[in-house]
């Protein structure tokens, strides 16, 4: 680069980091009955997040964001990599539609995710050959539709594209397989003064590793740090993120900004996923964030979005159940535990006032939102156990609803047997707006008014969405197959 083209760089890149610092927050859209858009929006503004990352370029959650002042990063799925990376006119287009017609109409847009951590090693390398050309044909487009002073292409990368093989931070390098195209792509992200993102989740090393130490994955102190020459290391994810620092630095890219992409703890689907540990992680990452010291190796303000805004019961479960379970508000838009998110930013700064002077730091929940009736769907209590019928029925109840929060150690483990299978008939029931011939199960089934729930364990019932109606259409036609099929699948539950 000339220096004129440097210069352009940095005063560009001044601009875009005029963004909101502090938290903000990913926006999934995988539900059965998701909030209103406009609800959301509020829900944003009430608890003082002015970012929002979303995972493609949906109308009507970017129609809800016009004028709302909340800075957006717009994602591009996985699956349009391939047509991007292979057509700049279709980057071109993608770009015109997606983000100038927003920017133009009011949505505040700065970043384009290109792709969600597309080199995950579970992957098998589907998107190592399109990712970069797709990240360099978006940039080159946002260029030509004169956005260039105000919107970056970036790539959300899972923390597997680097590591150390010291498990000290310093030693941190990117995965030798992919070592050449990271720094491809890093390179890119310099020139053009983007950021790199990086998703951190100190509870997936808690997942995969049962001999991983708990303590070490919050920010409340651990016995047994990480020493790392001067350094120590208390919390994982200091140490995680240096090791990406570090990474950049070896590479000669040592003033790449790093956004945060995703970090949280899920409240529900695993042992370890529950509201209480979720709180402790959460308040303790906001302190961090609020603190203003940043980490060892990258000091200074943090750039993170928490993972996520809202439980999502249609996001896939492969890597466990607790991937339904990510929210800081339910389904419904009501908080799971206090957790203060305005004091991280000036503009809230009167809002984080007032909420202490009433001694409240808990957050503000979706208002006026309208349910379905108060009636659920349980099993008959005159049917057997033993019936013939149960296991299909339960099987292929949960396969097209959630039952993520059905075992070992859950919020729904204290169920009996019974218990279990009226869990999953409601799920299902609800997801399909309590039609009736959702509570059929070839007569095993009855509709109650009486709240089957438990102290520990919720029996949903849906909120009364506009969204729902366009579920149900895609879903009714299976009704009527439903009782007709003997399903070959055997559930194993308790």
């Amino acid at each position: 680069m000339g220096w004129a083209s440097e210069l352009l760089v940095a005063v560009s890149w001044l601009c875009v980091v005029g963004c909101a610092r502090g938290i903000g927050a990913n926006w999934g859209t995988q539900a059965s009955h998701p909030l209103p858009p406009s609800t959301v929006v509020q829900m944003l503004k009430d608890n003082g997040i002015q970012k929002a990352k979303l995972f493609d370029a949906d109308d009507r959650v970017l129609s809800a964001l016009v004028n709302s002042g909340i800075q957006v990063m717009v994602g591009i799925p996985n699956d349009m990599l391939a047509s991007l990376a292979s057509d700049h006119k279709a980057a071109e287009r993608w770009v015109a539609k997606n983000v100038s017609d927003y920017v133009h109409d009011g949505v505040d847009i700065r970043f384009v995710a290109v792709g969600n951590e597309p080199f995950l090693e579970t992957y098998n390398g589907s998107f190592l050959q399109t990712t970069y050309p797709a990240l360099q044909n978006i940039q080159v487009a946002l260029d030509a539709a004169g956005l260039s002073n105000r919107v970056r292409a970036t790539v959300p990368l899972n923390a597997d594209v680097y590591g150390s093989v010291t498990g000290k931070p310093s030693d941190g390098d990117f995965r030798s397989n992919i070592h050449d195209l990271m720094l491809s792509i890093v390179k890119f992200l310099s020139d053009n003064g983007a950021p790199f993102t990086a998703n951190i989740y100190p509870f997936i090393s808690l997942y995969e590793d049962p001999n991983f130490p708990v303590d070490y994955a919050f920010f409340d102190g651990y016995s047994s740090p990480i020493v790392d020459g001067a350094i120590t290391y208390t919390n994982v994810f200091d140490a995680n993120h240096d090791t990406l620092v570090a990474a950049l630095q070896r590479n000669g890219f040592g003033n790449v900004s790093i956004i945060v992409g995703e970090i949280g703890w899920p409240t529900d689907g695993n042992m370890n996923a529950n509201q209480q540990l979720a709180q402790r992680f959460n308040k303790g990452f906001m302190s961090h964030v609020s603190s203003g010291n940043g980490t060892p190796l990258r000091p200074g303000p943090i750039d993170a979005y928490l993972f996520s805004l809202v439980d999502e019961d249609e996001k896939s479960i492969q890597p466990g159940n607790f991937e339904r379970h990510w929210g800081v508000f339910a389904y419904d838009g009501s908080p799971k535990y206090e957790l203060d998110l305005r004091s991280t930013t000036a503009e809230a700064a009167a809002a984080a006032a007032a909420a202490a002077a009433t001694n409240s730091s808990s957050l503000v929940g979706a208002k006026n939102i309208k349910y379905l009736e108060r009636k659920w769907c349980v099993l008959k209590p005159s049917v057997s156990l033993d019936d013939a019928e149960i296991a299909p029925s339960v099987s292929y109840a949960c396969e097209n609803a959630d039952c993520s929060s059905l075992g070992y150690k859950t919020t729904c483990s204290d169920l009996d047997a019974q218990g279990n299978i009226s869990y999953a008939f409601n799920s299902y029931y609800q997801k399909n707006d309590q039609d009736n011939r959702a509570c059929g199960f070839s007569g095993l089934a009855t509709v109650t008014e009486e709240d089957p729930s438990t102290s520990t364990c919720k029996f949903d019932i849906m909120i009364d969405a506009e969204a729902a109606e366009s579920w149900k259409a895609r879903t009714l036609t299976q009704l009527n197959l439903l009782w007709c099929i003997v399903l070959p699948v055997i559930v194993t539950f308790v």
